[in-house]
């Protein structure tokens, strides 16, 4: 981090004076001008004193020449939400006379807490001083820290001149994260494992296994041969094995969720997203994070490591709002592309058209687990009536099992590694019945 502007002249000196300083002065004017009424010799020396004592500080603190240089550490990266973190300051005085009393104040954002300040007394020549403050918040999002503002004073405490950097760095505070049970997913099989690769054996290396065209596929992929035999293009798939993908759908429709601040469905459901995503990468899926809106967090085929894959869904998820969407149907453009492999929606309130939407996608998926939050629960009015069913809820509910959703519904204070459980496929024997044309 470079080193602080330094104000100079005899303004920024005036502007620096303390209490002390400006107490000084006054009274040194004061005495001189007595002394000159009452013609008192003694007393105008005394009030020269006085004055010049403040002005000569605050001279001598503007034209130090003294340089320093500052760093930040973050200790992690990210952190969860509810988590501490740790933010490591080094200033180093990179001059070759010591410096004098430095008070170090970081900018924090006040959702991270109160700024903090500390007090460095002396920095011997090539010296540095190292000191760490902690910080947390309860809310996701990304925080920026700094810039570093370093206030300087002469050791009389007649002036203090403030100096500050100008680099700062970026805190992300990611949703929690829980540990899921092992379970075995609904399409689990599906494009992986041993399958998969007794799949490729039977096909042999010379022989074309086509797909869907997908935006983006280089056109000299095409294999015309499937084309006219489907009707519709085809590709040829990448010659390096497969894996297994799925897709975490979010609802972030602001009218699909109720509550307020972190006790509300919508950052339920964040933080689920979270936990999943994170659990299937770690077991080997190529995943990706799908909203409403039709944005995906990464793109399938992007190369990239495990830990680089989290990290980018965890970023993701740090930022994401509401959205003003009424529907599903850009998500549903996306996955029409290429939905094949699992998917796990987490959604809350549905209409009859969304539910309808939400069950045509299983189609086009290896597998399915639908999360459905009963956002009444959330708002606090399902306690008030918790006799009086949900028939929206239930007719959804029975849409979707019956198009051959694994369904988990959420209600307000449910665990989800026990509702991921539930999610185990030999538990779930419900048929799918294929009800186009119904």
């Amino acid at each position: 981090m470079p080193g602080p502007a330094r104000p100079s002249g005899l303004r920024a000196a005036l502007q620096g004076l303390t209490t002390r300083g400006r107490s000084f002065l006054a009274a040194g004017l004061t005495a001189a001008l007595c002394a000159y009424l009452f013609g008192q010799s003694a007393l105008f020396q005394v009030g020269v004193l006085l004055a010049v004592l403040p002005l000569a500080s605050a001279l001598l603190l503007v034209r130090t020449r003294y340089r320093v240089a500052s760093g930040r550490r973050l200790s992690p990266q990210r952190a969860a939400a509810g988590q501490e973190a740790r933010v490591h300051l080094r200033l180093d005085n990179v001059s070759r006379v010591p410096t004098g009393l430095l008070l170090l104040e970081d900018k924090v954002p006040y959702v991270l807490g109160p700024r903090p300040r500390f007090v460095l007394d002396r920095v011997e020549p090539r010296g540095f001083r190292e000191v760490s403050y902690r910080v947390r918040s309860d809310l996701r999002g990304r925080y920026p820290l700094g810039p570093l503002q370093l206030r300087l004073s002469d050791p009389f405490g007649m002036c203090e001149l403030t100096r500050a950097f100008t680099a700062a760095d970026v805190l992300t505070v990611v949703p929690q994260v829980q540990d899921l049970p092992p379970v075995r997913l609904p399409g689990e099989s599906a494009g992986q494992g041993e399958s998969n690769a007794h799949a490729l054996a039977l096909a042999g290396d010379d022989d074309v296994i086509p797909r869907e065209y997908r935006h983006g596929d280089d056109l000299r992929r095409v294999h015309w041969k499937s084309t006219a035999r489907y009707g519709e293009l085809m590709v040829r798939r990448e010659e390096q094995p497969l894996r297994a993908r799925a897709t975490v759908l979010l609802d972030t429709r602001e009218t699909a969720h109720r509550g307020s601040g972190p006790a509300s469905s919508f950052e339920w459901a964040v933080s689920a997203a979270a936990s999943i995503s994170v659990d299937l990468v770690q077991r080997g899926y190529q995943t990706r994070l799908l909203t409403d809106t039709g944005r995906a967090h990464p793109q399938h085929g992007a190369n990239t490591t495990t830990a680089e894959t989290v990290g980018v869904l965890l970023d993701a998820l740090a930022v994401v709002e509401h959205s003003d969407g009424g529907g599903l149907n850009r998500a549903e453009e996306v996955l029409r592309l290429g939905g094949e492999g699992l998917l796990v929606a987490i959604v809350g309130d549905l209409d009859e058209d969304q539910t309808e939407r939400l069950a045509r996608l299983r189609r086009r998926a290896g597998g399915g687990v639908a999360l459905l939050l009963d956002t009444g629960t959330w708002s606090g009015l399902r306690h008030l009536f918790p006799e009086t069913p949900d028939e929206q809820a239930d007719t959804a509910i029975g849409r979707l099992r019956a198009a051959g959703w694994t369904v988990l519904p959420v209600r307000a204070g449910d665990s989800l590694p026990a509702l991921w459980r539930a999610a185990d496929r030999t538990q779930n024997s419900v048929p799918y019945r294929d009800e186009v044309g119904a």
